[in-house]
């Protein structure tokens, strides 16, 4: 699983890194995910234009405020795997 967190590094999006940092690892799946934290405004712009964003997997999950909580996290990226 590829993650990445979009934003231009404020606390939002560091948070949203965090956040999802934490809900792999209680899907024990931190292993498995290969995560990103994407600053480039460029690459940001490919997929979103609020931020933060979290995209899995190439298919954006999440952007813009409110920042989701741990169990929606975990929930998006279930989602993604077609739990």
């Amino acid at each position: 699983m590829k993650i990445k967190v979009l934003g231009p590094g404020c606390i939002n999006c560091k948070t949203l890194l965090e956040t999802t940092q934490t809900a792999l690892q209680e899907l024990g799946l931190g292993r498995d995910a290969e995560v990103k934290y994407v600053t480039d405004l460029n690459e940001i712009r490919k997929y979103l234009m609020m931020t933060p964003g979290l995209v899995i997997n190439e298919k954006v999950a999440h952007q813009g405020k409110p920042l989701p909580n741990v169990a929606k996290v975990k929930e998006l990226i279930q989602k993604s795997q077609g739990s």
